[in-house]
């Protein structure tokens, strides 16, 4: 199962998936906003997307990380808008028969989605201004 989701509020993340009787690994990423970017204090990141595209995007690399790893479920949840320290901005989960393709299938799927999602993020500055941030598609 693939589920993905772009969304505008503070991240739950999906449930573990207790009782699980086919996969034995259960991989969970969780990608919370540091205090610093680029040697700077910040108060957060703002995330923006192309309307759309991102989450086909999304979508595609989802699929593409399934076939290729031969894992069972891949889920998703990535965040736009502004996102303060502390908090997630990208939730993943994989449940894969065995821990080595789930651990490689997150490694790609991750890299990849900073690579070809159409998503950017900007550093707040603690002055108030923003400058780009070196990740999505920069």
């Amino acid at each position: 199962m693939i589920k993905i989701e772009i969304v505008r509020k503070l991240i739950t993340p999906f449930p573990s998936a207790d009782f699980e009787t086919q996969d034995g690994a259960e991989l969970v990423f969780n990608g919370h906003v540091r205090a610093t970017e680029h040697g700077k204090k910040i108060t957060g990141l703002e995330y923006e997307q192309y309307e759309g595209m991102a989450e086909h995007e999304l979508k595609r690399l989802a699929e593409e990380t399934v076939k290729i790893f031969r894992i069972h479920d891949l889920y998703c949840r990535h965040r736009i808008g502004i996102v303060k320290v502390g908090e997630i901005s990208l939730h993943v989960m994989i449940l894969s028969k065995h821990r080595k393709e789930g651990l490689s299938a997150l490694e790609y799927f991750i890299a990849e989605l900073k690579k070809t999602v159409p998503i950017w993020k900007w550093a707040m500055l603690m002055n108030g201004k923003k400058i780009p941030s070196k990740c999505h598609l920069n």
